[in-house]
């Protein structure tokens, strides 16, 4: 027989050394196997005779294993099929259960003594399931209401539950916020279910809020609900009356008014002021007009059926623009004539007058009146009229009638100087028409623009000539001339031109030797009548000395002016 009888076990532990080592606590999760460590895990010394566990405080033993021995079973209870012993003495405990939770005792015999290795043990279990349940249907304002219960259930230990609004944790404050916890303990398997309830006092804000509870669990992860939102119930205070139509409200809009209520749920009877009258509507928070006009401008209200205290009043503005022109469409007036545009505008607010010619914008918002009409005012002219997004357009087109004139008749060399270009400008209405006195080639017309035209012809006059234009229309024709010279003369005078300027030259030279000439006789006979009248002085005793000095200057003069003469 190869095991120690326990008289032999107690002789031969006499003497031995006895020692027990500190606690150590391990923790399991409920229903799964633990590893119970045996000193730690170390391995058993080799000097090792037996190792055995068992429980505390019953000292009941539950394996053992005996040097170079399988291990053996010596539980009798529950035990007795979910234990088992590994090499280095650990023991396996399977199905962990809340009675598991206790302490253990490994005890390890060696030649040289016994130590003893004390293990206690935990065990720990999530919840089965995080519900939450008695849900309140909606939530009235102001009043402390049940939201609901949280149930952690069959837990160990018993759970933790927190609750959350949109995501952040609500703590109770005993008046807006109530939690109330309580633990259930299962009699048989001894787990915990946490049961957590909630009253809350909700106000408008919490309309679309989302509450949950949770936990968390072994690992420290949460664990959360899934969400509920409730609805929130409160009695009207505020309405406001609101124009559903975006922008301007013009003359044939459709215009609809929204009564809104701020109670929950909102009230379905409204009462419509529309001009002195009262509209009852129900089912509904709108009233819509069709085809408003400018009479629809004014206030507008409406009230609660039930409470026709609670009333809102809105102010609306319909706007108009209505232009009318006169004259209108084509207007035919003679050169000379007046003509008075009269613009007449009813509007709603201030409005722009922009006016254009020929599409082209005019300096002027207003139109001035046309006095002494020229063909320059002709055209066509469009008024537009705005007030914010309204706008209306308006035209006529003055056609200005009248006999033809004309206004130039001009010449020029032609570039090549072998012809001559002639150009006839006119103005009249209808279109003038040209005619010519000579035959010529027609180069071009112009554009006939506000009554304005020009006719362009080429000539090649072989004879000084006298050339006639001549423009008519329906009302009368006028008739200019013009002189041109034969491309054959000018050339002849031109050449003249050069001679003759030779000549002048030569004549203005005879000139001045002429008047030189003159000058040279005019002194002579001045010497000489100095001369005579020298004698004349000695018959009255006059002194000579003096007249020989002018006689003598005389003399130089004369010499002088003769020298000139010379040259």
């Amino acid at each position: 027989m190869h095991l120690l009888s326990v008289g032999a076990v107690a002789v031969l532990l006499l003497g031995i050394v006895y020692q027990v080592s500190s606690t150590v606590t391990v923790t399991g999760i409920y229903g799964e196997t633990l590893e119970l460590p045996c000193n730690n895990g170390a391995p058993p010394p080799d000097n090792v005779m037996f190792i055995q566990w068992k429980l505390i405080p019953s000292e009941s033993g539950m394996i053992k294993k005996l040097k170079g021995l399988p291990s053996e079973v010596l539980a009798k209870d529950g035990y007795s099929s979910r234990v088992s012993m590994m090499e280095n003495g650990s023991m396996f405990l399977e199905a962990l259960t809340l009675e598991d939770q206790t302490d253990f005792n490994c005890m390890v015999v060696t030649d040289k003594g016994l130590v003893e290795f004390q293990v206690s043990l935990v065990v720990h279990k999530d919840p089965t399931n995080l519900e939450l349940l008695d849900q309140a249907e909606e939530l009235e304002i102001g009043k402390l209401a049940k939201i609901g219960k949280c149930n952690a259930i069959d837990a160990n230990p018993a759970a933790n539950i927190t609750w959350f609004k949109n995501n952040k944790t609500l703590s109770a404050d005993g008046i807006g916020i109530v939690i109330d916890d309580s633990v259930q303990v299962h009699p048989v398997t001894r787990l915990s279910t946490t049961s957590s309830t909630l009253r809350y006092s909700a106000g408008k804000g919490d309309a679309d809020a989302s509450f949950t509870c949770g936990t968390l669990d072994l690992a420290g992860q949460p664990r959360v609900s899934s969400p509920v939102t409730f609805t929130i119930t409160y009695p009207t205070e505020n309405v406001s009356l609101k124009v559903l139509s975006e922008g301007v409200l013009l003359e044939g809009d459709n215009v609809t008014l929204r009564c809104v209520a701020d109670g929950n749920p909102a009230p379905t009877t409204f009462n419509f002021f529309i001009k002195g009258e009262v509209k009852n509507v129900v089912d509904s928070d709108s009233y819509t007009m069709t085809n408003i006009n400018r009479d629809a401008t004014g206030e507008y209200k409406c009230s609660l059926a039930e409470k026709p205290s609670l009333e809102a009043s809105i102010n609306l503005t319909v706007s108009y623009l209505n232009v009318d022109l006169s004259p209108t469409e084509e207007v035919v007036r003679k050169v000379g004539d007046t003509l008075v545009v009269a613009l007449e505008v009813d509007s709603s607010g201030d409005y722009k007058v922009s006016w254009t010619k020929d599409n082209r914008p005019l300096k002027a918002d207003q139109l001035p009146t046309f006095k002494n009409l020229t063909y320059s005012h002709a055209g066509v002219y469009e008024g537009q009229v705005t007030l914010g997004p309204l706008r209306r357009v308006v035209s006529f087109e003055l056609v200005v009638e009248g006999a033809p004139v004309i206004t130039q008749l001009t010449k020029r060399r032609g570039e090549d100087g072998r012809h001559k270009v002639l150009t006839c400008e006119a103005e009249g209405y209808p279109k003038p028409t040209f005619t010519w006195s000579v035959n010529g080639t027609w180069l071009e017309e112009t554009p006939y623009v506000n009554g304005k035209v020009s006719q362009i012809i080429t000539v090649v006059p072989t004879a000084n000539l006298t050339v006639y234009c001549t423009v008519s229309n329906q009302f009368s024709q006028q008739i200019e001339s013009i002189n041109v010279s034969s491309l054959f003369e000018e050339v002849r005078m031109d050449k003249q031109d050069q001679s003759d300027n030779g000549d002048q030259t030569k004549l203005a030279v005879g000139i001045v030797a002429g008047l030189l000439l003159v000058g040279v006789i005019v002194g002579l006979a001045y010497w000489i009548y100095m001369k005579r009248s020298k004698q004349g002085s000695w018959k009255t005793g006059e002194l000579e000395n003096g007249s020989s000095e002018e006689e003598k200057k005389l003399e130089e003069k004369v010499e002088e002016t003769s020298q000139k003469a010379e040259m």
